[in-house]
Formats: C-alpha cells, sequence, structure tokens
C-alpha cells in the first residue's frame, strides 16, 4: 500500500462544503505566534533566573517558517527571548462541542450531528466503527492508549429523537480523527474515518477543517499525516501538500 506523507502549509481560511454552508461556517483562524521559532531551531542561550535576556539569531526562511503566520521569507533576523519561570503559562482553550448539521426526517424526527473535541470516545464504539470501513482489527488496549496518549481527539455523533424531545435520544458516533502532538510546534493527523452511511455529505471534510482550526487555536501551525493514495487528492482539496520542498517521510520497520 502506498502512503505520502501531506503537510499543511496554506494559512488562507477553510470552509465548508457547499453541502454544509447552510449549517455551519468552518472559517479558520490564521495561525499567530508571538515569538514563533524555526524548526530545527539551533540557539545557544544563557537562561538567567533574574533578568531576562535576549538574543538576534539569524534565521533561513524555508518550509518550515513559512507556514508559521506573520513569517516573511526575506526576514532573516529574529529575536528570541529566554523563558521566565515567574510567567504563568497560558490554558489551552477548553474542549467544544457543538451541533454542526441539524436537519427534519420526514416522519418528523430530527437528527443531529454533533462535533466534539472533548475526546469522547467509547473504544468498543470506535471498534466497531473501524469494523465498518474494513479497517483491520486492533487489541482494545492499544485503542485505549492511543485515544488516552492523543493531543486532540474529534469525533462525530448522531443523535435522533422526536420533534420536542431535543436532548433525549441516544448518541452514535460516526466519525473520528485525532491528532497527536509535541503541544508547541507540530502535530500529526491519524485515524481519520467516518461511518460509511454517512460519507458523501461533506463530513470528512468538516471534520478535518474543525480539528485543523482547533489545532490552529492552540498555536501549533506545522500539521501533518500520512495518506493511503486514494486520498491524497482529498486533503490536498484541504491545504496539505506531499512533499513539500523535498521533503520525505521515512518509516522505519522491525526486521523479522
Amino acid at each position: 500500500m502506498q502512503m505520502q506523507t501531506l503537510h499543511l502549509l496554506s494559512t488562507s481560511p477553510v470552509t465548508a462544503s457547499s453541502s454544509l454552508s447552510n449549517f455551519v461556517s468552518l472559517n479558520c483562524c490564521r495561525c499567530q505566534f508571538s515569538n514563533p521559532l524555526p524548526f530545527p531551531c539551533k540557539t545557544n542561550l544563557d537562561f538567567v533566573k533574574v533578568k531576562r535576556q535576549s538574543k538576534v539569531s539569524n534565521l533561513k526562511a524555508g518550509f518550515w517558517e513559512s507556514i508559521r503566520s506573520g513569517f516573511v521569507k526575506n526576514n532573516t533576523i529574529q529575536v528570541i527571548e529566554s523563558p521566565s519561570s515567574e510567567e504563568e503559562e497560558e490554558e489551552e482553550p477548553l474542549p467544544e462541542e457543538f451541533v454542526l448539521i441539524e436537519k427534519t426526517q420526514p416522519d418528523g424526527t430530527v437528527e443531529q450531528i454533533i462535533f466534539s473535541s472533548g475526546g469522547d470516545v467509547d473504544v468498543y464504539d470506535l471498534q466497531a466503527l473501524c469494523d465498518k470501513v474494513g479497517w483491520p482489527r486492533r487489541p482494545l488496549s492499544k485503542l485505549a492508549a492511543a485515544l488516552k496518549n492523543s493531543y486532540i481527539v474529534a469525533t462525530l455523533h448522531s443523535r435522533k429523537f422526536s420533534s420536542g424531545e431535543e436532548g433525549n435520544g441516544e448518541k452514535k458516533l460516526i466519525g473520528m480523527a485525532r491528532a497527536t502532538s509535541d503541544h508547541a510546534f507540530n502535530a500529526t493527523i491519524w485515524d481519520v474515518l467516518v461511518d460509511p452511511s454517512y460519507q458523501g455529505q461533506g463530513l470528512g471534510k468538516a471534520l478535518i477543517e474543525k480539528l485543523i482550526r482547533t489545532l490552529l487555536q492552540r498555536d501549533i501551525g506545522n500539521i501533518s499525516l500520512f495518506a493511503d493514495s486514494q486520498v491524497v487528492e482529498f486533503y490536498k482539496n484541504l491545504g496539505f501538500e506531499p512533499d513539500p520542498e523535498g521533503i520525505k517521510g521515512m518509516f522505519w520497520y522491525p526486521m523479522y
């Protein structure tokens, strides 16, 4: 199976597909950093506990720098301040949950598609969803560990209820994507899947766009993923680029 590494380069706003535009706006905020650092960054800084110091470093603009909003390719000087132990760390945004789509069936039943970035996933529900899309089964203990150790777990749930009984319907997992991260610069998206009975409605696109938006809100500017050959075009349309500036994804497998 051929797989490519893709990186998100565009910082332009992303919007929902036409099928979703009547329900929710998915404009993505631009990624902004008060003190952007290149990756990799090699500097020799002496940290002083009492007196804050700064150092001027010459930077070479390229792929790693250009993906950070506000960094101009012709810039060659960047001021880097040493961290202060007295400064309080900023709290990360709270997980969000909202109704992405709401539609009424001919029989009067109302169905809501709910997006959440709170990681509310039952491992048995996830395994059942993986079965539906034809993924090979993985040990439940490893699925649980993968969810627990993810930086963000974004989900789509379907909830159906009779008119006038909002909130009483049982939620059903119909989509998921998760991201791992170093909590500073980089994130990688994994396990993107949508229930086959809900595919073709723009939900996969909306799921990825909302996950990207959540990462950008947390100042994560370098977003990558691994894509099978048949879905490369799907991710290209979302702003991802394979092998930017010749950068290749490298894999190591046990030799046994």
